[in-house]
C-alpha cells in the first residue's frame, strides 16, 4: 500500500520520475534565491518578474508556435528588461521600487495574455499560464537543468556580497563599490529561476516553488544559512507530495505543488520554533535577578 502510494508513480512511470528531478533541481536552484527575496521584502516584486516573462513568451509563440527554446530566450528577455526598466523608473522617478514593478506588470501580462489570443486557444494559453509537468520532454528537462546549474554556481559565486548586500549595501559600496552589480546578477538569476519553473509549472505558479518555502522557512529560523537549509527542504517536500497528490487523485501539477507548499506555510505559521503564532501565546520565563 504505502509503496503503491509513494513509490511506484516514480518508479514506474517515465513523466513522474522526469517531473520529480525538475522540482528537485529547482528547489536547490530556486528556494535560496526566495529567502533572499523574503529578506529584501521583495516578494511582491518576485510576483511582478514572474509575470513579466510572459510577453516574452508570448512573441515567441507567435513567432515560432510552442517552441521551447524560442520561448525560454523569448521569457529571459522580456524578464530581464522589465526588471531594469522598472529599476530605472525607480531611480528616476518618485515611485518605490514596488510600485514600479506592479506597474509594469500588470502592463505586461495584460499584453502577454492579448499576444497568446491572436493565435491560440484555450488550452494553449491555460498550458502556458498554469503549465503542466507531466508532459515535461527529456529536452525541457535538460533546459531546466542548465539553468539551474548556471544560477546555482552564479550563487555560490556572489554569495557572501549578496549577504552583505541585502543587510548592509551602503558598506558593501564602500568596501567593493559593486553593490549594484551585485542586485542585478541577484534579479538575473531569479528571471532565469523564473523562466526554468516556467516550463514545470506555467507563468502564474512559478513564483511558488521559490517564496513559499522560503517564508515558511522564515518562521522557523532567523539565521540565513538556516533558513536557506529549511527552504530547500520544504520546497523538496511541497514537490515530491505536490506530484504524488496530482498523480493519485488527478489534479494539476503546478498548482498542487504550491498548495502543499501553502499547507507547510500555515503549518509553519502555526508552530514555527522562531516566529510561529503558538509559540507567541505560550507563557515566557522572566528573567530571574
Amino acid at each position: 500500500m504505502i509503496y503503491d502510494l509513494l513509490f511506484s508513480p516514480f518508479i514506474d512511470h517515465a513523466f513522474m520520475r522526469r517531473a520529480l528531478v525538475a522540482c528537485i533541481a529547482l528547489s536547490v536552484s530556486a528556494a535560496p534565491l526566495g529567502v533572499f527575496m523574503v529578506l529584501r521584502r521583495m516578494a511582491l516584486v518576485g510576483d511582478a518578474m514572474q509575470h513579466a516573462i510572459l510577453p516574452g513568451v508570448a512573441v515567441a509563440y507567435l513567432m515560432v508556435g510552442m517552441s521551447l527554446w524560442p520561448m525560454t530566450i523569448g521569457g529571459l528577455i522580456a524578464g530581464v528588461l522589465v526588471a531594469s526598466l522598472a529599476g530605472v523608473v525607480t531611480r528616476i522617478t518618485p515611485l518605490k521600487e514596488d510600485a514600479s514593478f506592479t506597474g509594469i506588470y500588470l502592463i505586461a501580462i495584460a499584453l502577454g495574455v492579448v499576444l497568446i489570443s491572436l493565435k491560440g486557444d484555450g488550452h494553449e494559453l491555460e498550458h502556458i499560464l498554469f503549465g503542466d509537468i507531466n508532459t515535461m520532454t527529456n529536452e525541457a528537462l535538460m533546459l531546466i537543468l542548465y539553468a539551474v546549474s548556471i544560477s546555482t554556481l552564479l550563487f555560490a559565486v556572489i554569495y557572501r556580497p549578496l549577504v552583505i548586500e541585502c543587510f548592509d549595501p551602503n558598506f558593501l559600496r564602500s568596501v567593493r563599490g559593486s553593490g549594484g552589480i551585485i542586485y542585478q546578477l541577484f534579479l538575473v538569476m531569479v528571471v532565469m529561476n523564473l523562466v526554468a519553473a516556467f516550463h514545470a509549472t506555467g507563468t502564474l505558479m512559478a513564483l511558488g516553488i521559490m517564496v513559499l518555502p522560503a517564508v515558511s522557512a522564515r518562521l522557523w529560523s532567523n539565521n540565513i544559512e538556516h533558513m536557506i537549509f529549511y527552504s530547500v527542504g520544504f520546497s523538496m517536500i511541497a514537490s515530491i507530495f505536490g506530484l504524488l497528490f496530482s498523480f493519485h487523485f488527478h489534479m494539476p501539477s503546478g498548482a498542487t505543488i504550491v498548495l502543499v507548499g501553502g499547507m507547510i506555510y500555515i503549518t509553519s505559521l502555526l508552530v514555527g520554533k522562531s516566529n510561529g503564532l503558538l509559540l507567541k501565546l505560550l507563557p515566557h520565563k522572566h528573567l530571574k535577578g
